[in-house]
């Protein structure tokens, strides 16, 4: 993937908020990109329908309840963004959250938040909207979590490896990192692994990238929770891998390494469907 230009920074009421937002300063510095931040969050008509059951200004109320929502959120971008010209505001969507998926198909790069349940602010979103932001837009996202500081991102970088296209996704959106990292550890699970690593090693020495492979043997276990202890153990500061799940009677079912991370992620993660 080439260097990532525009990119697409999500917004809404919660703590972490403004932590996403001095990340993507740092990004379009590194890149030379240019940020669209977009506040997205349900109308709270949406959030509460019947509250208007015998409410004669019920809509005013909720009129107001938007409002806040948009201008909470345009106040952490003035704040955190520090007047970055690489930083633009752009007006929430009618049709949200829909319409930021529609958005992020003229982005090469999302910015977006764990959800964390504790903040009130979590049910401003559906509970799956990240995952299916991911697969409806089809557009890769840089994830970051509801916990700890966020440092400067990309300098030891975890690639979680797998013969599918979700995974080639991953790294291929991943290059620009990869490229300028300190050092790329790449792990592998499975009867196959050592073959699946060296032939992408070929591919990442042609791109210029030296890496550590570590065979990681049979899947067993929680294949998630052993992706965080080794990016632990490693002191990386990404995580690459591919985002799997599929919709099933309108729900979204997810494997079951997507779904960890998604839960406790302990460090940002690059994640492609």
């Amino acid at each position: 993937m080439q260097t990532p230009k525009s990119i697409l920074l999500h917004l809404d009421g919660s703590v972490r908020a403004a932590e996403r937002v001095k990340a993507a300063c740092w990004l379009a510095d590194d890149f030379d990109a240019q940020v669209i931040c977009m506040s997205c969050t349900m109308s709270a008509l949406m959030r509460y329908p019947f509250a208007l059951e015998g409410a004669a200004q019920a809509i005013s109320i909720m009129q107001e309840l938007d409002k806040e929502c948009r201008d909470k959120a345009f106040a952490t971008f003035v704040a955190a963004g520090a007047g970055s010209p690489r930083l633009t505001w752009a007006e929430p969507l009618a049709d949200a959250p829909w319409g930021f998926v529609r958005r992020a198909l003229y982005a090469d790069l999302m910015i977006l938040g764990q959800r964390d349940p504790d903040d009130p602010a979590a049910g401003e979103l559906p509970a799956d909207f990240l995952p299916s932001l991911l697969v409806d837009s089809g557009r890769p996202a840089l994830i970051l979590p509801y916990a700890g500081a966020i440092a400067p991102i990309g300098r030891t970088v975890l690639v979680a490896w797998k013969e599918t296209r979700e995974a080639a996704r991953a790294v291929s959106a991943a290059l620009p990192w990869l490229r300028n990292a300190n050092h790329v550890h790449v792990v592998c699970y499975g009867e196959s692994a050592r073959e699946s690593l060296h032939a992408l090693h070929g591919y990442l020495e042609v791109q210029g990238i030296s890496a550590t492979l570590h065979p990681g043997g049979p899947e067993q276990g929680d294949a998630g929770s052993n992706l965080l202890s080794m990016a632990a153990d490693l002191g990386s500061d990404l995580l690459v891998m591919g985002c799997y799940g599929h919709s099933r009677a309108r729900e979204w079912v997810w494997g079951g390494a997507t779904h960890t991370i998604l839960q406790s992620m302990t460090l940002p993660v690059l994640m492609s469907h």
